[in-house]
């Protein structure tokens, strides 16, 4: 009993410093260099890549208009320098950041960041690829517009979320992909000797080049300037059913079309599953409602490491009633505080501006690290991986029941999930863009614990495992570009109908391969494979196990077949006298 009482204590304690509402510490720029510009490294705003790497550059430029982008990509094609795009916060998980070698360049849209123009009548608004969401969002909503659907965390650049095909969650209208409501663009890309060495194309929806460069993964160049069609500003409401998930798989499918910003939240372990249903209502309905996710708050770094500590301990003593103690409590939480959406009532009624989109720990003040964003790799806090695919929704059904079946086997073997608030599933439609969502789907997004020593297996390593391959490959799901391990892309490609006119125009505009690099021409088929053999490699995503050594023998976890699905492999916990296949 008092054992119990100390988990609960703990986490209530990590729960209320998780909530506790201050001002944060600003980000680093992911960009570090030596000396001014030059001998520089690169990470994610994570610290880290899927496989642990640091990626280096010679140099760094900081254009601050599109002439002097002109100028850099221009110099630098006459060198034959490899080139990447660095965004503000880089928020990407895989290595799209990555310049060929330490010879290459990296070419920061950080001070790109001027809206240019916004044009009620036509409600449109072009702004500079280095513009956050937080910005368009809040500058379109002074002219009274508004973009009609957009990531949850407002924290990413236009030109970063439109390379990586970032997205809400609808079925209605043109869908929940930002890409789709791009008008025009303009990209820099490399250019022969008699056009200086560069190109400044202008795309606007009477180009078909328009439906590459809408996602690109930064490999056709470096867009400059993005114009957007908005819509006049609306208000929502919103409300949160909690049900028994008995019936997700039967509703999951059919909800996204039966409220406009639906989504839902599911907790497999405790067979919740929360909908959000939220719809539009007339401008003059009251209420005036607010979005600050209460994941995306700063939180004090003492508090960020005692939660960290916690985690630790649980994992090192395979306490899964702690974990799940854990996320009973964190569940019931974000409930109460309707996950962090305020007004004078329910429904939650507000503007679209105020209600679409969050991120306060990205309101700074210089406070010598006492707080910060929760997964700041300065502070000992959040670690993990992310797992996010879409799957079609004449599938959904099947892979929820999948997921359900592992739970009857394993019922404590999601509330690794659960800790981090569970799967979100959100609805994608189907994009004209190449590189886009391929048919109506929904995007499921899984967030879990990651060891600091990547040779250290997880407590259910096998079960999220199998989620990812059986989603990944029995339901041919796409992996979110931004996100997830090295083995959900492996041969993703060939998953594009488009996938060859994408490659066509990325050899017309950018014959030499100076935007690509190992990472995305792996992705992209150009080279073979993104997964890599080697001991442990299965543990985070690097590769699927094929041998025991894959996994973590020495720690008991060996190869072996799924337990719902058969031709999964996946690292098992397997006790001394069952080590036979």
């Amino acid at each position: 009993m008092g054992k119990i009482f100390r988990r609960v204590l703990r986490s209530t304690y990590c729960l209320f410093l998780l909530l506790f509402a201050v001002n944060c510490t600003p980000p680093e720029d992911p960009i570090k260099c030596a000396s001014k510009n030059t001998n520089c490294t690169i990470t994610n705003s994570y610290g880290t890549f899927p496989d642990r790497s640091i990626c280096k550059a010679a140099n760094v430029a900081y254009p601050t208009t599109e002439k002097e982008l002109v100028s850099v990509v221009a110099n630098a094609t006459k060198a034959k320098t490899k080139m990447k795009v660095a965004t503000r916060y880089s928020h990407s998980i895989p290595k799209l950041v990555c310049p060929e070698g330490e010879n290459g360049l990296l070419i920061s849209t950080k001070y790109l960041n001027k809206v240019l123009e916004i044009d009620f009548e036509s409600m449109k608004m072009t702004v500079e690829s280095g513009v956050t969401l937080r910005q368009l969002i809040d500058e379109a909503a002074k002219a009274g517009l508004v973009l009609p659907y957009s990531p949850y965390w407002w924290g990413l650049t236009i030109g970063g979320l439109l390379s990586t095909g970032a997205h809400g969650s609808t079925l209605w209208n043109k869908g929940s992909s930002v890409h789709d409501y791009v008008v025009a663009l303009t990209i820099v890309s490399p250019g022969s000797a008699e056009d200086g060495y560069v190109n400044v194309r202008r795309l606007d929806e009477r180009n078909s080049e328009l439906k590459a460069a809408r996602v690109s993964l930064g490999v056709l160049g470096v867009i400059s300037k993005v114009t957007f069609q908005l819509e006049p500003l609306f208000k929502r409401s919103i409300s949160f059913v909690v049900k028994n998930d008995s019936d997700l798989a039967d509703q999951a499918a059919s909800f996204g079309r039966q409220h406009e910003f639906a989504d839902i939240t599911w907790y497999p372990s405790q067979h919740q599953a929360v909908y959000r249903t939220d719809d539009r209502v007339p401008i003059n309905t009251s209420g005036n409602g607010k979005y600050d996710s209460i994941p995306f708050r700063s939180a004090p770094s003492l508090g960020l490491a005692v939660i960290r500590a916690t985690e630790e301990s649980q994992e090192s003593l395979g306490d899964a009633e702690g974990k799940c103690i854990s996320a009973r409590l964190v569940t019931t939480s974000l409930l109460t505080s309707a996950f962090g959406l305020t007004n004078n009532g329910y429904p939650v009624i507000g503007f679209q501006n105020r209600i679409q989109s969050s991120g306060t720990c990205l309101d700074s003040l210089e406070d010598a690290l006492i707080t910060a964003c929760p997964w700041d790799p300065r502070v000992k806090g959040e670690y993990f991986l992310q797992t996010t695919f879409r799957i079609s929704l004449t599938a959904v059904n099947f892979f929820i029941q999948d997921v359900q079946k592992l739970v009857k086997l394993e019922p404590k073997g999601l509330c690794v999930l659960e800790q981090y608030n569970g799967i979100l599933m959100r609805y994608v439609k189907a994009s004209t863009a190449y590189l886009g969502e391929q048919e109506d789907a929904l995007d499921f997004d899984i967030t879990y614990y990651r060891s600091k020593d990547p040779l250290t297996p997880r407590l259910f390593e096998d079960i999220l495992e199998e989620i990812e391959q059986i989603a990944v490959f029995k339901y041919g799901g796409l992996p979110h570009w931004g996100k997830n391990r090295n083995l959900a892309f492996e041969g993703v490609i060939k998953k594009y109908k488009n996938a060859k006119e994408f490659l066509k125009i990325k050899d017309e505009y950018d014959p030499m391969g100076l935007f690509s690099n190992d990472w995305t021409d792996r992705v992209l088929g150009v080279k073979d494979g993104v997964t890599v053999v080697k001991e442990g490699c299965a543990l985070e995503g690097l590769c699927i196990c094929s041998e025991d050594i894959h996994c973590a023998p020495s720690k008991g976890y060996f190869c072996r077949p799924g337990k719902v699905d058969k031709n999964a492999r996946v690292c098992t916990l397997i006790s001394n006298e069952k080590k036979t296949v």
